[in-house]
């Protein structure tokens, strides 16, 4: 038996017994929205206000009462350039974006981290002169933390969301932050909208709901009036954002960098983390219990898995480019809002990151980490993508309010592992300082540290010139090619799964307008999407399609790795089956079952009417790790109906045991059931389909588990969803 099999059998998994409670949309009639005439500005030395004539607009201002001319683009050397550090306005709009909250982070406030370890397949210094890729085999320590983006800190891991992906690597250069999603691509094209996009999707500022949620008018607001968010829209309403663990979810850097090696020579690079386990995502239904039920169901997942020794694992991969291929891309890959399919520049897998070692304090470590974007080592350089560009400076700054200080790398889960020297000094919470007479460079005394013309990072020279203006590259302004193609490249059961995902937040949208503005823009995506969405709405007419800045490139071929039912596991390896039990059940049945799904690396829970366990038929005494009530079916990847006809007759009188087959049906998950049970299948309503397999016997046992690769039965869907 494998190490990993062996160690899923001593795990012994708990799940918070929370009972979900419903939430029904209120019935009261929203406020009439506010016109100009009810708004009020302050003006003068006095800070008298003086009411604003009826259909009057007033001008946008910095907080020091200047004039803005444009708040869509950040000041750029060139359409394609650099994010130039004049733009006074950009630096004020972010600085203040920065400081809103205190102590918890403006967005990825809940996360949870562990520790662990990268190690390279191959030496990479032909492409790379950073240090971590010069040695095969030779592991950086690591710190990881994923992280939903929306929710505030006391908000649920099953919320739809983005997630955080963000990786610490302590080199012997310094420490090199990728700070990336699980979605490859992003909502904005330029920093400057991001406090706009984050006020848009947090809860609404006069209620303070919904939360951890996108489905209520102000964000939609916003997605429907930027055109160059769609592609994110249809990223974020598909199944990518409501991963069944951490452990299955793929990572990205969303952003171009660059590697340079020891002679200067440049390549492009976008870095991806592959799971090794494969993908895994919920359906909505089961996001929504798993939420009532085990609000930490992610963080849990992890601690499990690595406390039990399944070490979570994933390859780090790399699209390498030169500047001939960047020139022939359809689109720019300057642009945050885009991907570059992997069919076209396939992923070369380079080394693996394995999490095997959690915290020892989550404040300490998980809550003081600091990720910032701009930490990177020689050999890694940015481009001049400027949503990346204004990440550069806005993470720094944000270290400053949360953190307390100039001084947060010393704390010890943001030190550097490598020798380090300057003369920084001094500050609020400063725990070293520079020792000795001498704390400025140049100095005739010969002390202290000096730069290394030879080590030292040296940011790669890329020719820059252009007139200073606020605008974009003309490439970014295609928003629905893209957008286009990832609808297209998934497999009936996703694209259903997206437009119910539009249907289900765009109906939480008191506004008909802003639902009707959406529409139009699917409709221009796809003619069938937008039909569908249109129909589950009830909208009272069909919107004319959003007009394209850009003629769309309809041809563009899908993308099969686009699609997570499509790279899902080729096994149940890293999994949990929940076993419902009672007295009485068949202990060889039970012996049988047990014993071949651990053989597969996956874990075997048991449910049972009592926590204190049952007696089977052969007079063993087990116990069981969850209550009926405690431990529903959502928290499973496949469920085994096992109970005496005894305990049968117990659990069909039991509401939450028809629930827990009922939810196991709906949820596409594959059965396994004795003969005994199946008068509770009846019960609950789960009619024999192909999903669902008999095992009278130990034998029977093979069948199930070679349909348990595949996850879900997704053809059920169709028979248990009418609209």
């Amino acid at each position: 038996m494998t190490k990993r099999a062996c160690s899923s059998r001593r795990a012994a998994h708990a799940a918070v017994s929370h009972i979900m409670e419903t939430r029904m949309p209120s019935t009261s009639q929203p406020p009439k929205p506010a016109t100009i005439a009810d708004l009020k500005i302050q003006r003068g030395e006095g800070g008298e206000t003086h009411q604003i004539a009826e259909g009057d607009t007033p001008v946008l201002t910095t907080a020091q009462g200047t004039p803005v001319a444009d708040d869509q683009n950040s000041l750029k050397a060139g359409l394609r350039g650099p994010t130039l550090i004049e733009d006074s306005h950009f630096r004020e709009k972010i600085f203040h974006f920065d400081h809103e909250r205190i102590p918890e982070r403006v967005v990825h406030a809940r996360g949870y981290g562990a520790h662990g370890f990268f190690e390279p397949y191959e030496s990479l210094s032909d492409i790379t002169a950073a240090d971590l890729f010069q040695r095969a085999g030779e592991k950086t320590e690591v710190f990881v933390r994923f992280s939903t983006v929306a929710g505030n800190k006391g908000s649920a891991d099953l919320a739809r969301d983005v997630r955080g992906f963000a990786v610490k690597f302590y080199t012997k250069e310094g420490n090199w932050d990728l700070v990336g999603n699980n979605i490859p691509v992003f909502f904005i094209q330029d920093a400057i909208k991001f406090p706009d996009l984050i006020h848009a999707a947090k809860q609404e500022p006069d209620r303070g709901f919904p939360q951890a949620q996108t489905a209520h008018d102000n964000f939609w607001d916003f997605i429907s009036l930027s055109p160059e968010s769609i592609n994110m829209a249809l990223w974020i309403m598909s199944d990518r954002t409501i991963p069944r663990s951490f452990r299955f979810m793929e990572g990205f850097g969303v952003h171009t960098f660059r590697f340079v090696n020891a002679e200067g020579k440049a390549t492009f690079v976008k870095f991806h983390w592959k799971p090794k386990l494969g993908l895994q995502s919920v359906v909505w239904n089961e996001a929504v219990k798993t939420n009532g039920a085990d609000p930490d169901f992610h963080r849990r997942d992890l601690w499990d898995a690595i406390g039990s020794g399944d070490f979570p694992e994933w390859e780090l991969g790399l699209q390498l480019f030169d500047e001939d291929f960047a020139d022939q891309f359809p689109f720019d890959v300057l642009d945050a809002t885009k991907i570059i399919p992997e069919e076209m520049v396939p992923v070369r897998k380079v080394g693996r990151l394995v999490l095997d070692r959690v915290v020892d304090n989550f404040f300490a470590e998980t809550e003081q980490v600091a990720f910032m974007t701009q930490n990177v080592v020689p050999g890694i350089d940015f481009t001049n993508d400027p949503l990346l560009q204004g990440r550069n400076f806005s993470y720094l700054d944000t270290q400053l309010k949360r953190l307390g200080g100039p001084n947060f790398t010393h704390i010890p889960v943001n030190a550097p592992r490598c020798p380090f020297a300057h003369f920084q000094q001094d500050g609020h919470m400063a725990m070293h300082n520079p020792k000795g007479r001498v704390n400025y460079e140049p100095n005739s005394f010969g002390l202290g540290p000096r730069e290394d013309p030879k080590r030292g990072f040296k940011t790669y020279p890329e020719e820059v010139s252009g007139t200073k203006r606020r605008a974009r590259a003309e490439l970014f302004a295609d928003h629905y090619s893209q957008a286009r193609q990832f609808y297209l490249s998934q497999t009936e059961p996703e694209q259903t799964h997206i437009k119910d995902a539009f249907v289900f937040e765009l109906s939480k949208v008191e506004t008909p307008e802003i639902r009707a503005r959406m529409v139009a823009h699917l409709l221009t995506v796809d003619q069938a999407l937008g039909e569908k969405v249109a129909d589950g709405l009830g909208l009272p007419s069909v919107p004319k399609p959003a007009t394209p800045a850009r003629p769309i490139i309809a041809d563009l071929p899908p993308s099969p790795a686009l699609s997570i039912i499509k790279n899902g596991p080729k096994s149940f390896e890293g999994r949990k089956l929940g076993v419902l039990v009672t007295d009485g059940t068949s202990a060889k049945l039970l012996k049988a079952l047990a014993k071949a799904v651990e053989a597969e690396g996956a874990m075997v829970e048991l449910v049972a009417p009592k926590v204190g366990g049952v007696k089977l038929d052969d007079g063993t005494i087990i116990p069981a790790k969850q209550k009926i009530n405690g431990g529903p079916s959502v928290l499973y990847d496949a469920v085994a109906l096992l109970p005496s006809e005894d305990g049968c007759a117990l659990l069909m009188k039991e509401a939450t045991a028809r629930d827990f087959v009922a939810d196991a049906f709906a949820h596409a998950k594959f059965i396994a059931f004795a003969p005994s049970a199946k008068p509770l299948l009846d019960k609950a309503g789960a009619q024999l389909d192909g999903g669902m397999f008999e095992i009278g016997a130990s034998g029977d046992v093979k069948s199930f588990l070679s349909a348990l690769g595949e996850l879900r039965f997704w053809e059920r869907e169709k028979a248990v969803h009418a609209v």
